[in-house]
C-alpha cells in the first residue's frame, strides 16, 4: 500500500511539504486542500502588486496547476478540512457545493496559516473593513482606488501595514497610518532605528500616528472613518493590519497541543504532540535560536524551512528544524529596512543585558558617486559577548548585510570575531571599512 499523506493548506508551507514528501517517497499519495480559489501563490507580493511593481496579480502564483501534475499531487481547491480524528486517521472535507468526504491519512500535514483580525473596538461588525491576506483582498484594495478613493487609513504600523501604506501612497491615495504602540515596525526594531523610517515615510507625504489606539469605527452601516487617540478621520478606505493570529481551530479540536504563544506547538522533526500529524508555516510555533524559547515566527523563510522538515519526515525521511532568527528584510520606496535575531528591546525581554553598536556610513567611498547612506545597529550579549541581533537601514546592500549577520548569529559569533571579518572592497561596491565592521568596533569600546 502506498504511503497516504494529506497536507491542509497549500501555501507556501503546505506545497513546499508536498514537494519535499514527493522527493522522500516517489509512490506516496499526497493530497493538498485550500479553502482558496487558488493555491501556491505569493502573499508577501499582494502590497506589491496593489502599488504597480508587479504588473498583475496573476504573476504572484509560484506553482501553477502544471506544477501539481507534474509531481503528482492532488490538489482540492475550495475545500475546507472540517474535522481530524487522530484515532482513526481521518480527515472530513467538504467542499464547495457542501459536498462531504472522508480521507485517510498515513501522515498529517496541518498548514492552516494564520488570519488577519480586528480587535473588539466599537463598530467593528460594520462593513467595508479591509485586511489584505490572500490575492481576493488585494484585489478589492485596488478595486477602490480604480473606483476612485482617494483617502485611505491603515490601522497598525507593522510590516504588511507599511507595504500597504507606501503601495497607497504610490498609487496617489492619501494614506494615514495610525499603531496604538509609540513606534512604527514594534516588532522588528528599536524605537531609534523606527524613528528613522518613520521620518523618512513622513518626508514622503505618509502621516504617520504613533500611541493612537482605534476607539471606533464611524459611519452607518459601511465604515466611513475612524476615531483614534480622540482625533476623528475620514477616510474611503479602512485597512485593517493589526496583525494575524496562527489558525488553530481545527488543531485544538482535534486535541492538539497549543503552545505558549498560542500556536501548534511542535518537536524539532515539526511533530505535534500526537504522531505522524506535523504542523507548519505561520499556525506553527517554533524555537528562538538566540533565546532557546518557544517562538511565533510568521514568515515566508520560516514556513518553507518547517515545511520540507515536515514533508520529508511525513514521508518516512529524516530531518530536523533548527529553530528560526527571525530575519526579514522589506523596501518602503528607496529606503530598504532589515532585521536578523533580537532587538535591544526583546533580549532585554528575555532577560539579556545587552550591549548595542550604531553606525551611519556610506555604502560607498566619499570620492565614489552614487554611494547611498546605510545605518546598522548590532545587539550584543554582554556576558559571552555574542551577537544576538542586527538591525539595518540603507538605500542599498541591506539583505546581503542581514543575511551575513544571521549566518554569524547560527555559528555564535563574537562581536570580537566580526571585529576581525576579512571583508570586500571596491570603491563602486563598498568602503574600505565595511559598516557592520565598524558597528563591532564601536561595541568593543563600550565593552572595555
Amino acid at each position: 500500500m502506498p504511503r497516504r499523506i494529506v497536507i491542509i493548506g497549500a501555501h507556501a508551507a503546505g506545497v513546499d511539504a508536498a514537494s519535499a514528501a514527493r522527493r522522500t517517497d516517489r509512490t506516496a499519495e499526497i493530497t493538498l486542500l485550500t479553502k482558496q480559489k487558488q493555491a501556491g501563490y505569493s502573499p508577501c507580493g499582494i502590497p506589491f502588486v496593489v502599488g504597480r511593481h508587479i504588473p498583475s496579480f496573476d504573476k504572484l502564483i509560484v506553482f501553477p496547476q502544471s506544477y501539481f501534475r507534474m509531481m503528482k499531487l492532488e490538489l482540492m481547491l475550495e475545500t475546507t478540512a472540517t474535522n481530524i480524528d487522530t484515532k482513526d486517521k481521518t480527515v472530513e472535507i467538504q467542499d464547495k457545493t457542501g459536498k462531504q468526504e472522508t480521507l485517510q491519512y498515513d501522515s498529517l500535514i496541518i498548514a492552516t496559516g494564520a488570519y488577519s483580525f480586528v480587535p473588539t473596538i466599537k463598530g467593528r461588525e460594520k462593513q467595508g473593513i479591509q485586511v489584505l491576506r490572500t490575492i481576493e483582498d488585494g484585489k478589492r484594495i485596488d478595486q477602490a482606488i480604480k473606483n476612485g478613493a482617494k483617502t485611505a487609513v491603515v490601522m497598525g504600523a507593522g510590516l504588511i501595514g507599511l507595504e500597504t501604506a507606501v503601495a497607497l501612497k504610490e498609487r496617489g491615495v492619501r494614506t494615514t497610518v495610525v499603531e496604538l504602540l509609540p513606534q512604527i515596525l514594534p516588532a522588528m526594531l528599536d524605537a531609534d532605528m523606527a524613528k528613522i523610517v518613520q521620518e523618512m515615510l513622513e518626508q514622503k507625504g505618509i502621516n504617520v500616528m504613533v500611541s493612537k489606539g482605534v476607539e471606533e469605527f464611524l459611519g452607518k452601516d459601511k465604515v466611513t472613518g475612524i476615531i483614534a487617540g480622540g482625533e476623528q478621520i475620514n477616510a474611503d478606505l479602512i485597512v485593517a493590519a493589526f496583525g494575524v493570529k496562527a489558525n488553530t481551530e481545527l488543531a485544538q479540536k482535534a486535541g492538539i497541543t497549543i503552545g505558549e504563544t498560542k500556536g501548534i506547538k511542535t518537536s524539532t522533526r515539526m511533530e505535534t504532540n500526537i504522531k505522524d500529524v506535523y504542523a507548519v508555516g505561520d499556525c506553527a510555533e517554533s524555537i528562538n535560536m538566540v533565546t532557546q524559547r518557544p517562538t511565533l515566527c510568521q514568515l515566508g523563510t520560516a514556513a518553507v524551512r518547517q515545511a520540507k522538515v515536515a514533508g520529508t519526515n511525513a514521508a518516512g525521511g529524516y530531518a530536523i528544524f533548527h529553530g528560526v532568527l527571525g530575519s526579514a528584510v522589506t523596501k518602503f520606496f528607496d529606503t530598504e529596512v532589515g532585521v536578523t535575531g533580537l532587538t535591544e528591546f526583546f533580549a532585554k525581554k528575555a532577560g539579556l543585558e545587552t550591549v548595542t553598536g550604531t553606525i551611519t556610513s556610506k555604502t560607498r567611498p566619499e570620492y565614489y558617486p552614487g554611494g547611498l547612506p546605510i545605518k546598522i545597529k548590532i545587539v550584543v550579549d554582554e556576558e559571552s559577548q555574542r551577537i544576538i541581533g542586527a538591525q539595518v537601514i540603507g538605500g542599498e546592500e541591506v539583505t546581503q548585510r542581514i543575511n551575513a549577520l544571521s549566518f554569524g548569529i547560527q555559528k555564535h559569533m563574537t562581536v570580537r570575531d566580526l571585529a576581525k571579518a576579512d571583508t570586500a572592497y571596491a570603491p563602486p561596491l563598498n568602503e574600505t571599512w565595511e559598516p557592520m565592521v565598524l558597528a563591532a568596533e564601536i561595541v568593543l569600546r563600550k565593552l572595555h
